[in-house]
């Protein structure tokens, strides 16, 4: 017994083999080096060959961990994309463990709306044709592809890598672990409605497949990771600590006064994708410093 309780064993990536969407930058890079670094082969996916490739390259210049880090194109808005990505894995490894559901866009934002002093706030039918009018349904479905439906694409498309994935080490449960995001949870749009409303899909789309897939027997289990304000693509290279506030857009500041830093999503990413995480299936973590403790939330 007390063997299987060293850092070694119930943390024990060895041998297995992941894929993280959007892996090439941001949270998804953080992920992927925070896997591979404990010993997992991780394919990064992205839309741009060179960022991933770049990424890739510079892992293997400081790689000190016995995992591995490979460039695979996808488009997860494109179902020939992923079918083709998911035959390449396919032939080469013949299975999958961990599943990192990670791309994920901005979309349509109104800067204006938290501005109390904005034309466009001045009463009520103002506020309504500013909002009719500053977006469109293309802006909102194009957000919705990237990060509400291409969660269910990509993770039917390997599902039956992922079954394999559970076969081959007794004890283990291959995992989906979905990145949404704090926007998801709580009440306030933060100037994008569409993202924080397909966020929330996102959530809910992560507890239904594991119901469905855990009634219907099918050996994999989808949680889901929610961070807070975090320095990437979307919203700063760099946070400083005075940046945070301008980030969340919150009612109340975060309590820690700082953004996530890697190992804090990299570490609760490796929980659940880890033997210590097998027994945890459906749910959501929240990593986002007491964001949602102090600030209107659904949870």
């Amino acid at each position: 017994m007390s063997d299987s309780l060293r850092l070694n064993k119930i943390f024990d990536l060895q041998g297995r083999i992941a894929l993280v969407t959007g892996g090439g930058t941001g949270i998804g890079w953080q992920i992927a080096q925070g896997l591979a670094e404990n010993g997992a082969k991780v394919y990064i996916t992205g839309r741009r060959k060179e960022t991933l490739e770049k990424s890739a390259d510079a892992f293997v210049a400081q790689h000190k961990g016995n995992g591995s880090i490979i460039p695979l194109v996808l488009d997860v808005t494109d179902r020939g994309s992923i079918a083709a990505a998911r035959d390449s894995l396919a032939a080469k490894e013949g299975k999958l463990h961990i599943l990192v559901n990670n791309a994920g866009q901005t979309g349509p934002i109104s800067s204006w709306l938290e501005d109390p002093n904005s034309p466009q706030r001045k009463d009520p039918e103002t506020l309504g044709r500013s909002l009719f009018e500053g977006e469109s349904f293309e802006s909102w479905a194009n957000l919705y592809n990237v990060n509400t439906f291409s969660v269910f694409f990509v993770t039917t498309a390997l599902l039956g890598l992922l079954a394999k994935g559970t076969e081959d080490h007794p004890d283990y449960t291959s995992c989906v672990i979905n990145v949404t995001s704090v926007s998801g949870l709580m009440k306030l749009s933060q100037n994008h409605f569409a993202y924080n409303s397909a966020k929330a899909a996102a959530s809910h789309l992560s507890k239904m497949m594991a119901t469905e897939f855990a009634l219907k027997k099918v050996p994999v289990r989808v949680c889901a990771v929610a961070p807070g304000v975090w320095e990437s693509e979307m919203t700063y290279d760099k946070i400083t600590d005075e940046l945070v506030d301008t980030v969340s857009k919150a009612v109340v500041p975060v309590p820690t006064r700082r953004s996530g830093k890697a190992e804090e999503i990299a570490g609760t990413v490796i929980y659940l994708a880890s033997p210590a995480g097998c027994f945890t299936n459906g749910q959501e973590i929240v990593v986002d410093g007491g964001f949602l403790a102090v600030n209107p939330s659904t949870v």
